[in-house]
């Protein structure tokens, strides 16, 4: 949209790059969000009567500290990014659509659940066999698209970061690697939504290294770096920057203690879009690099699970992870802090991928 107000006006060619298309997606999605915040919690306030309910074999602080806050914050997120996407990016380019797409659909199945949960006061609302069955679909819709996109040669290909020649080509079994690539992220990403600003604070970092990844990977410097080209990746960094500016103004609210909660609404999509963006620019191994606090989430659950199965006895003290911290007697804010400290470090560790040639 931007584009064509740009060529209306005879704007300097330097406003209408990407670049500078990424500063002001970035900061559209951050006024939005800083703008209509109070707004969207007072609705939710009015509807949520009794706000998200607590897990009541959870952190025992939990049922004093958040009981009554109301969840479905993601809409802030995903409206503000949406709304940046469609005002700074190329309209033209299918990956802006199947960016779009990816967060629409899994930000509408987080919100049935969410609506669910609110209205039945129950901690179990969509089956998890409907929910993965959504995920799934849509995520196939996606890599068929980035797929077709690609050239013929990299269309199936695994890239393993750090190393300059290593390429794996999986043939068609790429296509439901990236599919669970996508779905795993969705769902991690949802895992590490338990405690205030966790979540946001991470995506944060996740995203704004992939920002930087798209951007290099799209333009006509990415042959002095270690990366593949791929073609109309470059708007996939004004996509980044929108879902940065929508999370921090998110983060003003939702930090501890939260006045919302981004609830599966925000969570599900975002973490399909990490996982999208990822399948996009061939950089599926270095996202659980960057988002290994993610993987470590949903790996703990899925250790707690075996194990009690197994043992009958509990592996952590209480999964996700983050309780387990809780539980061995870390105030919630330090929980957090240190994870973000965490993020922020693989954040740095993924950057070091580039290496320029």
């Amino acid at each position: 949209m931007l584009q064509y107000l740009f060529n209306l006006l005879s704007a300097p060619e330097y406003l209408n790059t990407v670049y500078a298309r990424c500063f002001m997606a970035f900061f559209v999605a951050l006024i939005l969000a800083l703008s209509f915040g109070d707004r969207l919690i007072k609705i939710l306030h009015a509807h949520q009567a009794k706000g998200q309910p607590i897990r009541k074999d959870g952190p025992k602080t939990h049922l004093l500290t958040k009981k009554g806050t109301p969840t479905m914050g993601g809409l802030l997120i995903l409206g503000s990014a949406i709304v940046s996407m469609l005002i700074c990016g190329e309209l033209s380019n299918p990956l802006i659509w199947v960016c779009i797409l990816v967060l629409l659909v899994f930000g509408f199945v987080g919100f049935v659940d969410d609506y669910v949960k609110v209205t039945k006061q129950t901690a179990n609302a969509m089956t998890a066999r409907m929910k993965l069955f959504l995920q799934f679909s849509t995520a196939l819709a996606a890599v068929g698209v980035i797929s077709w996109l690609m050239p013929e040669n990299e269309r199936f290909v695994l890239n393993f970061p750090y190393f300059m020649n290593l390429i794996v080509d999986l043939w068609w079994f790429y296509v439901p690697f990236a599919m669970v690539v996508i779905v795993g992220s969705s769902n991690a990403v949802n895992l590490s939504d338990g405690l205030d600003g966790l979540a946001s604070g991470l995506l944060v970092a996740a995203f704004t290294v992939f920002m930087i990844f798209a951007y290099i990977a799209g333009s006509e410097f990415v042959k002095d770096y270690y990366l593949l080209p791929v073609p109309h990746a470059a708007e996939v960094a004004v996509v980044c920057a929108a879902v940065v500016g929508g999370c921090l103004g998110f983060l003003w609210f939702n930090a501890a203690p939260a006045k919302v909660f981004m609830g599966d609404t925000g969570s599900l999509a975002l973490g399909g879009l990490l996982g999208t963006t990822a399948v996009i620019l061939k950089q599926e191994i270095l996202l659980a690099i960057v988002g290994f606090v993610f993987v470590a989430e949903a790996l703990s659950v899925m250790i707690q699970v075996f194990w009690f199965r197994r043992t009958g006895k509990r592996f952590f003290k209480m999964a996700p992870i983050h309780h387990h911290f809780e539980q061995c007697g870390w105030p919630e804010t330090r929980v957090v802090l240190r994870f973000w400290i965490v993020g922020a470090v693989l954040a740095v560790i993924g950057l070091t991928a580039l290496q320029m040639r």
